[in-house]
């Protein structure tokens, strides 16, 4: 399931033309049947313009564009994914995370950060978000896995609201890995985001690849059933997304740092039935 799929050129029109919420609006009715909260129509207003603003810039007018392409088997939802040639002519696709955070503080949990959405919440570095994505489309969806020649995917995570200051805790050492698989980029990044893309987009034929992607089967790869494998002796390596990784890092730091205190055994509870209430 996707809420739009089209040409890049199709999309910068349509965001043009303040147009790009309303056919989202109009789609996810047709696969809900009820209409999305007034919060993600702003979003999807306010994070696409940004990301067509960064299009434009790169000049990335033949590719192909997917927007709130449902993960299989899950209800998660990538907010972009933007696909071409790159200039050895090998098919990619790069997930891109849109974020209108404006600040972040250190949460207690290894992948977590706390900003203000809805409130003050712990939420996962966008970039580990982002990285988890890739790693289960990569495990469940032929066309990135299956050989010859699978389409290559790439993440990363574009902030188009935050502004960077001193030792900010998005790029501290913490979070060193999840970068440099899946790199970040916020408000002042508009040249290095559009970099980033046309490398691995420049040679355009989006249409082809998207048609790929679209065509391909949803199944688990190799890969995927090793995990399953490992989990079941005991590996824990099975990947987890969003709420179910945050409610992870919650009950082990917890249980790190106190688990015979009793009022922290109290905070492990509430957690996983916070988590819980949102899975």
């Amino acid at each position: 399931m996707r809420l739009f799929a089209g040409t890049s050129k199709q999309f910068l029109e349509d965001t043009v033309q303040n147009q790009i919420a309303e056919k989202l609006k109009l789609a996810f009715f047709g696969y809900f049947r009820h209409n999305p909260s007034p919060s993600e129509l702003n979003s999807w207003r306010n994070s696409l313009r940004a990301v067509s603003i960064v299009f434009q810039h790169a000049n990335l007018v033949d590719q192909g564009i997917l927007l709130e392409y449902q993960l299989p088997m899950t209800s998660k939802r990538l907010d972009c994914l933007i696909c071409g040639r790159d200039a050895n002519g090998k098919d990619n696709a790069v997930i891109i995370e849109l974020k209108q955070w404006d600040r972040c503080e250190e949460a207690p949990g290894k992948n977590e950060v706390i900003s203000w959405v809805g409130g003050r919440r712990e939420l996962l570095h966008p970039s580990v978000q982002v990285r988890q994505y890739r790693r289960y489309l990569k495990d469940t969806h032929t066309a990135f896995y299956e050989e010859p020649n699978p389409v290559i995917l790439n993440a990363c995570a574009y902030l188009h609201n935050y502004s960077l200051y001193s030792e900010d805790i998005l790029f501290s050492e913490k979070f060193a890995d999840a970068l440099s698989s899946s790199p970040l980029f916020t408000a002042d990044d508009v040249k290095k985001l559009s970099g980033y893309l046309t490398t691995r987009l420049e040679r355009g034929s989006g249409v082809d690849v998207l048609k790929r992607i679209e065509e391909s089967k949803y199944r688990p790869s190799k890969k995927l059933m090793d995990h399953v494998g490992n989990v079941i002796r005991g590996i824990p390596e099975y990947i987890l997304l969003d709420e179910q990784q945050i409610v992870y890092d919650s009950v082990f730091s917890c249980a790190k740092s106190g688990f015979h205190d009793k009022q922290k055994t109290v905070i492990i509870i509430k957690a996983v039935q916070e988590q819980e209430n949102q899975l």
